[in-house]
């Protein structure tokens, strides 16, 4: 496995034409942080900010992005947490896998919409985490996930 590296981070308006490595550019106002691939592959990877996608935290001294960003579409297929501005590698997701896991988000994406009330946005009464409860997860981050979603 890789090893753990920080990288900064930086608010932006709108992301930059180039991106510099080790850096996660979040924009508040177009709801998505962007950043070059940590495994070094140079691909970009988006992550739009919502209910049903990921979630970014600013402690005011460094970032979290929850879920796990997987990079399945890339052929690097890198999987990693950024946890305190922090790289943690995760381990390898088979196809099986990560073909659940987009089934999950899939639904828990359709669940949330369809509960919405008109004209607004609604919570689904399961999310994707809870839809991959039985996928291998580790306790510890889906109990760190549920105490987070119980503070927002």
């Amino acid at each position: 496995m890789k090893r753990d590296k920080t990288v900064s981070f930086e608010f932006v308006e709108s992301v930059p034409a180039q991106l510099r490595e080790d850096t996660v550019y979040v924009s508040i106002r177009y709801a998505t942080a962007v950043h070059r691939c940590f495994c070094g592959c140079g691909n970009e990877v988006v992550t739009p900010l919502s209910p049903t996608d990921w979630a970014v935290t600013f402690d005011g001294e460094s970032i979290s992005l929850d879920p796990s960003v997987g990079s399945w579409s890339l052929p690097c297929q890198s999987h990693y947490w950024i946890e305190r501005s922090t790289v943690k590698w995760a381990p390898r997701w088979s196809k099986e896998r990560i073909r659940v896991a987009r089934a999950a988000d899939s639904t828990a994406k359709a669940r949330y919409y369809q509960d919405a009330p008109r004209g607004g946005v609604g919570s689904s009464k399961h999310s994707s985490n809870e839809l991959l409860h039985n996928s291998g997860e580790r306790l510890w981050s889906r109990f760190s996930r549920l105490w987070r979603k119980k503070d927002r």
